[in-house]
């Protein structure tokens, strides 16, 4: 990692070459760690040859380097990060210094030191009577949180003892006024995210007359961004205030405390190094109310909380604003970019608040302008220790439970923010079993409950789907997707395979509130091509499972694929949908499955109702029978020559969101058709060949509810793998998706004709959602790297 640049780059002198011999004959024995400011003995002259050029004498820092005392980049290192930017360098910057390892280690240490923050040099203590005075008679955390508790009206404090010097902390509670910060100056003395200071306390008058005091958490020229005292947000344009009128003095006042109150309150401050991995304790944290559940639940007309904009999994909306008739005059609103491409993530839209993601990186946003409000992020984790999707750095969002944010990183961690600061609350690690896990999926909240999955069954894991509890993080139930041996199951696998038979639930499933079920999807067994150590049908592989919410217990599973041999997951969106079906009123569940069958089940029982094809070139099966079990063809296993199997080996479908429109009841999605050439491999399984003589083909198609019939389809132009769009259908009459050619478009839900369409020349692996923002409809979506959001235009 690049820590330290400089403005210019330099070779070795003949000084340095001098310094490095000097360095041999310095007798540099003392070992112990050097204190704060005081190089150890020999390295003065060293760092004068090596560093003072650039850094300064005294290392405060000049025009070729920036200081190594009191820097905050570096408080961040580890003692072994210094000195590997010391002998390695920096691109473009730094020469690399290939000294002793001995010589390196104690520049290292020394460059630590002056770095040295409360936390490093505050002794191990009691820190209990600091901690009762903040929560209590100090009543700091009225204001500021730490490892969940506490308020918002100023920074979370959890990691302070890092992030400040034992001076610095001296200062901020003294003189608040000497760390408030100001926006205009440049030395950006904040407490946090220079070099801009979020906590400016402003009051804003509004055109009405009236007025608003807050924090101005982001400001533009055009754009406010104002966190009120009481944590709402108010996104606010240029021709709806008339002056903002920022405020001299902080919100904090200076400590009022005794010596031995202030003592115990910097003891207790400087041991703030973090938040621990690990769930809360749960006796200290506020209980979720009724009104947070049900704000996910029934989501407040234009709101979109979570990944499929309702829990039940069907990306339609009733929102009709922007409709066939006016369509054509959607336009570009605003972007956003996030430094990875493509994204896969859905963006959430809570209270006027936006929340998009990349690779371990979640973003808020204001749903109006674009304009970051604010951004945790944290190291990628190397490919090496994770797989699949989650080493390439696929992500498809967060979940949103009233203040809390919950996101999954790409090494299996579930994690919470705070909805109004970005901060750190708790972080618990799924993966508490050896193997390649990883995490990608959207968590999805229940009640109090968060439920997410994992990746990772390419790979060979044992499968599993959790459930947290929102206020602190502790595991409620675990439900495994691969049964142990003796297990109802288990008797579906014959072979060694069973302890690492994959069955991932790497995709965000729906929840049906009037049966209190969990439907999941999962994903392929392991090896996912070679059945010799699998025999049987391998549950719970390419199913559903169907669970009881609030504790994991399975009612019922429904297997689409039995002994999977083509990598047909099961991980396709599956709706719950009310409607009529076949002369009556069902309560149904909806997929179209990977290999090419388009499935109606009961969810109430599981019973299968309907599976029909939704694709032209289907050959591996001629059909399902009444329990629905595909029905095989013969010639259809691989030989040595191969055979031609149709869906192709990444399906006749994907993860890909798909829609439901109850006015049309037509199932809105994106289907391919394509085949492979199945043939044997030397080491078993088989090889898949793309048969280049039959080239694939992608659509947009509209099936019938009843019947799986095609009603209408968009063929679409250009590589299939290029678009990994989904579709969202509006009471406005309209489907908006992603053109394979890097379109966003818009056509009509009963007929499948364009009526708009916008080039944003981005590769799809996003699907689209809407939202409501001051009374005015939003269309957004993610595409390549960017956030695009579509409204009409302003009256």
């Amino acid at each position: 990692m690049k820590f330290i640049e400089y403005g210019n780059s330099f070779l070795p002198s003949a000084a340095w070459v001098a310094a490095i011999l000097l360095w041999l004959v310095v007798d540099v024995a003392a070992q112990d760690r050097p204190s704060p400011g005081a190089k150890p003995a020999g390295v003065d002259a060293e760092y004068v040859a090596l560093c003072a050029g650039c850094h300064g004498p005294s290392a405060g820092g000049s025009d070729r380097g920036p200081a190594l005392a009191d820097s905050r980049k570096l408080r961040k290192l580890s003692e072994n990060d210094i000195l590997g930017i010391i002998r390695d360098g920096t691109q473009g910057g730094m020469p690399s210094f290939k000294l002793p390892a001995e010589r390196l280690r104690r520049l290292a240490q020394w460059v630590h030191a002056l770095n040295a923050s409360a936390y490093d040099l505050a002794p191990p203590m009691d820190t209990a009577a600091g901690e009762r005075f903040f929560f209590g008679q100090g009543r700091c955390a009225s204001c500021h949180m730490i490892a969940g508790r506490g308020g918002t009206k100023g920074p979370d404090l959890s990691g302070i003892g890092r992030q400040l010097t034992r001076s610095e902390l001296e200062q901020a509670l003294d003189d608040p006024a000497s760390r408030a910060g100001n926006r205009s100056s440049s030395s950006c003395p904040g407490w946090a995210w220079c070099p801009e200071n979020p906590w400016e306390v402003v009051s804003v008058r509004l055109r009405d007359g009236s007025r608003l005091r807050g924090f101005a958490r982001g400001r533009g020229k055009h754009d406010l961004q104002l966190q009120t005292l009481d944590g709402r947000f108010h996104f606010l344009l240029d021709d709806e205030y008339d002056e903002i009128i920022a405020e001299e003095t902080p919100l904090m006042p200076p400590l009022d405390a005794s010596p031995e109150q202030r003592r115990d309150l910097l003891s207790y401050l400087s041991r703030r190094g973090g938040i621990v991995a690990g769930p809360l304790s749960g006796d200290q944290q506020e209980e979720v109310s009724a009104a947070e559940i049900l704000r996910v639940m029934e989501p407040q007309a234009g709101e979109w909380p979570t990944y499929n904009g309702l829990p039940s999994g069907n990306r339609h909306s009733q929102l009709d604003q922007i409709h066939t008739e006016n369509v054509a005059r959607l336009q570009l609103q605003w972007t956003y970019s996030i430094p990875y491409t493509p994204l896969e993530m859905t963006p959430l839209v809570s209270g006027g608040m936006m929340f998009v993601t990349g690779p371990n990186r979640v973003c808020a946003l204001d749903s109006r302008t674009g304009s970051q409000v604010w951004c945790y992020s944290r190291p990628r984790t190397p490919a090496a220790g994770i797989s699949g999707d989650a080493a390439l750095g696929a992500n498809r969002g967060v979940a949103i439970l009233g203040d809390r944010v919950f996101f999954n990183t790409d090494d299996a961690r579930l994690i919470c923010l705070n909805r109004v600061t970005g901060a750190l609350m708790w972080d618990v690690l799924m993966a508490d079993q050896p193997g390649p896990y990883g995490a990608t999926a959207a968590p999805l909240v229940v009640g109090d409950l968060v439920i997410t999955g994992i990746g990772g069954g390419d790979e060979g894991i044992r499968g599993f789907l959790d459930a947290y509890k929102a206020t602190t993080g502790e595991r409620a139930w675990r439900f495994w997707t691969i049964p142990k041996p003796g297990e109802p199951g288990s008797e579906t696998w014959i072979g060694s395979a069973l302890p690492v038979g994959g069955g991932a639930t790497w995709l965000t499933g729906s929840y049906d509130a009037e049966t209190g079920l969990l439907y999941w999807p999962t994903g392929n067994p392991f090896p996912d091509t070679d059945g010799t150590e699998r025999g049987g049908d391998n549950l719970y592989t390419n199913s559903v499972v169907a669970l009881e919410a609030r504790t994991g217990k399975l009612r019922w599973y429904f297997q689409y694929t039995p002994h999977d041999l083509h990598d047909w997951d099961a991980t396709e969106p599956l709706l719950v949908v009310n409607t009529r079906f076949q002369g009556r009123d069902r309560k149904l569940l909806l997929q179209a499955n990977r290999n090419g069958f388009y499935y109606v089940l009961d969810r109430v029982t599981g019973e299968f109702l309907l599976g029909e094809p939704f694709v032209k070139r289907l050959t591996w099966a001629s059909g399902i029978d009444s329990k629905g079990v595909p029905q095989l063809k013969d010639g259809n296993r691989p030989t040595p020559l191969g055979v031609v199997s149709c869906p192709a080996v990444r399906g006749a479908t994907n993860w890909y969101s798909t829609a439901f429109h109850p006015a049309t009841r037509l199932l809105y999605v994106m289907a391919v058709e394509d085949c492979t050439i199945y043939q044997q491999a030397q080491l078993g399984g088989y090889a898949p060949h793309r048969d280049p003589s039959n080239p694939p083909a992608k659509f947009l198609r509209a099936l019938d509810v009843e019947t799986g019939k095609i009603v209408w389809e968009i063929e679409q132009v250009g590589p299939p793998a290029a678009n990994y769009s989904g579709v969202l259908s509006t009471a406005g009459g309209l489907v908006f998706y992603g053109e394979t050619g890097g379109g966003f478009a818009a056509v009509d839900a009963k007929t499948g004709k364009t009526l708009w369409h916008f080039e944003t020349n981005g590769i799809w692996k996003g699907s689209p959602m809407t939202y409501v923002m001051n009374g005015r409809q939003y269309v957004a979506i993610a595409a390549g790297g960017n956030v695009l959001a579509f409204a009409l235009p302003r009256m």
